[in-house]
């Protein structure tokens, strides 16, 4: 079979409510030489049934499956592994793009051959009201807008710049998801792809993302604070890419107050935890705090709180 133009990475697990529409707006895209790789990440619910019933009607569909279920990043690795596609991306198996947003991705690359990411416009869709609105902060960046890719790096920190793009094939496979920590480190990705892209440019096709508030990333749970893991992580691999000192040093600062924030959020939540779960989370946060080099300004500024948190009774 001819490879396709762009291939398309899903992710699914218990997204039998939603699936059929995520599905339906990219095999109806303009562009239609595309492939949708779709791995079941072991769901309880009927998404496997789902996706093969659709796959049967629509080649361009290919399905794998999971005995076990080991997280989005690792049916991502699964599905890029898959991949044949000039130009990768993924959609998560709860939302949905518009119908052109493929095909005005792919102009992007064909008129900028320095291009190495192309970012889509974001929607929100709120499920609880029905209601959309344009993510905040690409809101002053439009096609008009080129970006370097440590310009885009540094902008993806606090999500300023999302995630949700179509990337050049090599650059994916150099760098697939990191499944380091079960939650939050396939974000390690997007940064890296930015990072390391010639250009960064945007698009006008719309990618619609639904936002549940209950969802496994902002329940305040205890693998809310697998966060701190994942940015470690992230720090580890600007390490072996040897990146620049002040790249380097804000994402440093950036961690620290991530971990600030975690331990903030923890403090207002510890009683709905067990004591197991406290003690497991602290463990965490202990192990992280020896990551920071004492010698940081930022780290400095904020030891006085520290040592003041320490000492209340957390437990």
């Amino acid at each position: 079979m001819d490879a396709p133009l762009v291939s398309v990475l899903m992710a699914v697990y218990n997204a039998e409510a939603w699936l059929d529409v995520a599905l339906q707006s990219l095999l109806g895209q303009s562009l239609q030489d595309i492939e949708i790789v779709a791995v079941d990440d072991a769901s309880t619910d009927r998404s496997l049934e789902l996706l093969q019933r659709v796959a049967s009607r629509d080649s361009r569909l290919r399905v794998f499956s999971q005995t076990e279920n080991r997280g989005q990043a690792v049916a991502r690795n699964v599905a890029l592994s898959h991949a044949r596609g000039e130009y990768i991306g993924m959609v998560d198996a709860d939302d949905w793009l518009s119908p052109d947003a493929l095909e005005r991705a792919v102009d992007v690359f064909r008129h900028h051959p320095q291009t190495d990411s192309v970012v889509f416009r974001l929607v929100l869709h709120h499920d609880e009201d029905g209601r959309d609105e344009d993510f905040a902060g690409c809101r002053d960046m439009d096609v008009a807008t080129v970006l370097t890719g440590e310009e885009a790096f540094r902008l993806s920190l606090d999500w300023t710049l999302h995630g949700l793009y179509l990337v050049r094939r090599e650059l994916h496979l150099h760098y697939p998801f990191d499944d380091s920590c079960r939650l939050y480190s396939d974000d390690n990705t997007t940064r890296l792809h930015y990072l390391h892209s010639r250009e960064v440019r945007f698009c006008t096709g719309v990618y619609f993302y639904r936002q549940h508030p209950s969802s496994a990333t902002s329940a305040i749970t205890p693998r809310r604070f697998l966060y701190m893991q994942a940015n470690l992580g992230m720090k580890r691999l600007l390490e072996q890419e040897a990146v620049p000192t002040a790249v380097l040093n804000q994402y440093e600062q950036h961690r620290w107050h991530n971990y600030l924030g975690l331990l903030w959020l923890y403090f207002a939540h510890r009683h709905q935890f067990t004591k197991d779960e406290r003690n497991q989370i602290l463990h965490q946060f202990r192990s992280v705090y020896g990551t920071f080099s004492r010698k940081s300004p930022f780290f400095l500024m904020f030891a006085a709180q520290w040592l003041r948190w320490r000492t209340k009774a957390w437990r």
